[in-house]
This record gives structure tokens, sequence and C-alpha cells, in this order.
């Protein structure tokens, strides 16, 4: 109860701005997701050229900055394709789901500290509330319906193959992303995206909870349907995964909502685990580095890392076949965050002796946990290997004879294959109806 009190008495910063500061916050807020979009499709895009050794857009504005801009408006006075199966009403509203549930996740994401705005003392966050966290979680599960609904109302198989693999894929893996934050929930006794900022004022979550920040920022990844983790958009396979039949504005709104979701889930990331708006290290040393504006610099620059990872991820690793992707999300990310939850809790639990060290024990735990999943991962694929190779024996030494002509023309035979005995046509010689000779 102390706890919920205190809490209560930190959060009452909030909700006194006036109207004008409120609305300018808002609008704040919008163009930062919107100018964070522009920039990390176009990084994408050359740091991806760079990896293949391309030179990627560099026409439209210095450098190409304004090529993403150009490819908006692009999409948006592009002529509209509507199928005539489509149920219209559901058509219309999946875009706007998708993308309207992006931008409200970042509603409670801390910027900065309490700076002054037209005179007017405020923090740089637009609203806080004890449970926030839970907000971005409810947010991000409202957002599936959007990408469901999208493959239902196409009226098309394959939309509809996108987005039941699209939304068993990002609530499984939003599961184990709730898990991850448990850990950082019960060490920061609270659920407050700000005072979890609070409490990493003198040592990052990350440090403490290494296997939280691992579990969360691999399944941000399939959260938001990234490379490797992209099966919703198997062209192969699905054409284009559940936005097959969209065009124009609707396509760009989901083309927008991924990409401020990669935002969005960055931000989380460095507010849960990177101290937020808090500076690194040594330039926390600096009187004034967590004071007035700076610490904005500070809380950008940590999401652009994360951003930089979604882009080296799609240009290093290929896809996963989605038995794999299901497997690793339900066999090892949320069994792991289980035990995890369970080390912390008896860690907390044994805080209140003083003679045992817990943060070292915690360091060291989560370091053994990491170093022991790494290790049963290694054993798993080897074990996998193992059975694959028995298995192709079994299939060749069940195919060491075939018949050459089973397919109605001749085939070589493959290394360890033996033909059966010629089932060549015999070939009755006629005798010839001028000379009466054998041909």
């Amino acid at each position: 109860m102390n706890i919920y009190a205190d809490a209560q008495g930190d959060l009452a910063i909030f909700g006194n701005d006036p109207i004008g500061v409120i609305l300018l916050k808002v609008v704040g807020i919008f163009a930062i997701m919107v100018l964070m979009t522009l920039l990390t499709i176009w990084a994408e895009r050359r740091v991806v050229g760079r990896m293949q050794m391309r030179i990627g857009p560099n026409r439209v504005g210095p450098f190409g900055l304004l090529q993403s801009l150009m490819d908006g408006i692009k999409l948006a006075l592009k002529e509209e394709i509507i199928p005539k199966g489509v149920h219209i009403a559901v058509y219309c509203i999946a875009p706007v789901i998708s993308a309207t549930t992006a931008f409200l996740t970042f509603a409670v994401i801390p910027l900065g500290p309490e700076v002054s705005i037209f005179g007017h003392v405020t923090p740089l966050q637009l609203t806080d509330f004890p449970v926030s966290v839970l907000y971005v979680l409810a947010i991000a599960s409202i957002g599936i319906y959007g990408i469901v609904l999208a493959g239902w109302a196409s009226g098309s198989t394959y939309p509809l193959l996108g987005g039941l693999r699209s939304s068993a894929q990002m609530i499984s893996y939003e599961i184990a992303m709730g898990l991850s934050f448990v850990a950082v929930f019960m060490y920061a006794q609270s659920m407050s995206t700000s005072q979890i900022v609070a409490g990493q004022e003198h040592l990052w979550y990350i440090v403490l909870l290494l296997p939280s920040f691992v579990i969360y920022t691999i399944a941000m990844v399939g959260e938001t349907n990234r490379a490797p983790f992209d099966l919703p958009e198997a062209e192969g396979e699905l054409v284009g995964g559940f936005h097959t039949e969209y065009s124009s504005l609707k396509f760009a709104l989901f083309f927008l909502a991924e990409y401020v979701n990669m935002v969005t889930v960055s931000a989380m990331a460095t507010t849960l685990f990177l101290g937020g708006w808090r500076a690194p290290y040594p330039i926390s040393m600096w009187a004034s580095a967590n004071t007035g504006w700076w610490p904005m610099l500070w809380f950008f620059a940590k999401v652009f890392v994360f951003l930089f990872v979604f882009i080296w991820l799609r240009g290093t690793l290929p896809r996963m076949r989605y038995d794999q992707f299901m497997k690793f999300g339900w066999k090892v990310l949320i069994p792991v965050s289980l035990v995890w939850i369970m080390i912390v809790g008896a860690a907390r639990q044994l805080k209140s002796d003083e003679s045992v060290p817990t943060r070292t024990l915690l360091i060291v735990a989560a370091i053994l946990l990491v170093i022991g999943v790494g290790i049963s991962y290694i054993f798993e694929l080897r074990a996998q290997k193992r059975a694959d190779i028995e298995q192709a024996r079994e299939e060749l030494e069940a195919s060491t004879e075939f018949d050459p002509f089973a397919g109605g023309f001749p085939v070589p035979p493959m290394p360890g294959q033996t033909p059966q005995a010629s089932r060549r046509i015999p070939v009755t010689l006629a005798s010839s109806p001028v000379t009466g000779e054998e041909q």
C-alpha cells in the first residue's frame, strides 16, 4: 500500500497541463513518429544497400533523404484498386486500426525530465499512470485486430492465410514479451514507465535483468513481423501477406504502422532496460546531462541503435520456417521467461537479508541462464541434425532399387541407388510389304 501511495504521489505531476501544452505534446509526438518513420525507411534502404554492395536512394534530396517522403506521396496519390469480393466496411477500417494503435502506444513513453514549455513546467511525456506498461500491451493486442480483419475482409485466400499466420505469431510472441516485463515490475516495484526510468538512476536493468532484455529483444522482432520473423509476408508462399489486396493510401497505412511499431518497441526497450532518457556513461558524469532538453538526445540515440539492429537483422538472416519460429516462441522463450521470473522473485525475497549479495547473485544467475539456454539450443540443433541424417539414410536405403522408367522416360540413378532390370519394350520385326524382307 505504501508503494502504491508513493506511486500516486509521483504521478500527480501528470494531468495538470493546460490544453495548449497537451495539444502541443500530441502534435509533437505525431510529428516525431512520422519523421522517425521516414528516417527509418531511408536508413534501411541505405544500410541494406551498403550491405548488398548497392548505392540505395541518393537522388531525391541530399543523400536521398526525401526519397521516403516522395514514396509516401506517391502511394497516397495512386489509383486505389478495391477487389469485388471485399467486405467494404471492415476492409476500410482495418488499416486505420493498425495505424492508430501504433501511434497510441507512444503516449506513455517518457522522453525526458521536466522542462519549461512557454513558462509552464511539465514532464516530457504525454501521460502516465500506475499501469502504463499494461496499457502498452493492451494497445498492442488491439493492433492485432487490424491485421486479422484485413486478411479476412479481402475476400481472398492468401490474405486470409497471412492474417492467420500473423495473428498466431503476434499473440505467441506477445506472451513472451509480457513475461519479460514481469521481472522489471518486480525489481522496479512499479508498472509506471516514468518510475521504471527513475529506478534505473544508478544501474540500468539490462545489467541486472539480462535474460529479460534478450527475451524482449527477440520478442519485439517477432511482434513487429520483421525479418527473420516476417512469416506473414512470405512472398513465395503468400504473395504479399495480409495486405495483398490493398493499394494506395490503405497500403501506406499498413506500411506506416509497421515502422511506427518498430520505433515504439525500440522506445519501450530503451525505457525498460537502457535507463530511458538517462545519459549513458561517461556522459552521465556531466552535471547537466540529465536536465533540460538534452535527455531527448540520449533517448533517441538509444532508439536508433535498436532500429539499426532491426535493419541489420533484415540484411543478414534468412527467413525462418514457420514451425521453427513457433517452436522457438512456445518451447524456448516462454519457459525461460518463467524460470527467470522465479529466480528474480527469489532474489527479491533474499534482498531483505543484507548479508546476501543479491545483485551479484542475480547477475551470475542471469549469465548462467543465458549460457544454459545457449548450450541446450546447440545440443538440440545437433540432435535434430542427427535425426535428419538418420531419416535421410533410411529413405536412401528404402530407395536403393528404383525403376528408371517409372515416369515414362529413363532417369539416371542417384548415388547409392541400383536400377532394376531393364524394362525395355521389345521391338517386333515386321516384313516389308514390297520386298518381303524383315526390317
